[in-house]
């Protein structure tokens, strides 16, 4: 594991911290997966997360999510509400994950 430099993060994320980025997606979807519909969080992770974006901003990880993303999801069917809920709650594991795994701390105001 490279050392983690917030100047360099975006520059070197996928060639420096592939496999960190890889784990955290990966823990976050293992417990994402234990505590919701199983077929709602595959369907998120293939379909919205695929082509999610993480981001080291004014001292915090944060996902970007493509365009619509609630409107991607379509191998399952599921409310608007629970989408966007579920949706929510997963990208805030995932950053809890990057934060782990990279040793950041997070920031007070998502603490």
């Amino acid at each position: 594991m490279a050392d983690f430099d917030p100047e360099t993060f975006e520059e070197e994320k996928y060639t420096e911290h592939f496999a960190e980025l890889q784990r955290a997606y990966k823990n976050a979807f293992e417990t994402m997966n234990g505590q919701y519909d199983s077929d709602l969080i595959h369907a998120i992770d293939q379909q919205v997360l695929n082509e999610s974006e993480p981001h080291f901003v004014d001292g915090r990880f944060e996902v970007e999510l493509p365009e619509s993303p609630t409107d991607r999801v379509t191998a399952v069917d599921a409310d608007a509400e629970t989408l966007t809920e579920t949706l929510d709650r997963y990208t805030d594991e995932i950053v809890a994950e990057l934060h782990e795994l990279f040793g950041v701390e997070r920031a007070e105001s998502e603490a």
